[in-house]
C-alpha cells in the first residue's frame, strides 16, 4: 500500500466513523477489527498488531 493509498483508506475510516456517530464508534471498531483479524488470518500477527495499537493509548487518553 502506498502512502497515498494509506491516507485515502484512513480518511475513509474517519469519515465512516463520523457518519456513524460517536455512540456507534466502539461497535464499528469492534466489527472492523474482527473482519480484519479474519482477513489477516494469522494469530501471531494479529496479537502483535493489537499490542502495537495499545501502546501509549492510556497515556494519550484524556484525564
Amino acid at each position: 500500500m502506498t502512502d497515498s493509498e494509506l491516507d485515502a483508506v484512513y480518511t475513509h475510516l474517519c469519515k465512516t466513523m463520523t457518519h456513524l456517530g460517536e455512540a456507534n464508534g466502539p461497535l464499528f471498531l469492534a466489527r472492523f477489527a474482527l473482519l480484519a483479524i479474519e482477513r489477516i488470518g494469522d494469530a501471531q500477527t494479529c496479537v502483535g498488531l493489537i499490542d502495537a495499537a495499545s501502546e501509549n493509548v492510556s497515556a494519550a487518553a484524556p484525564k
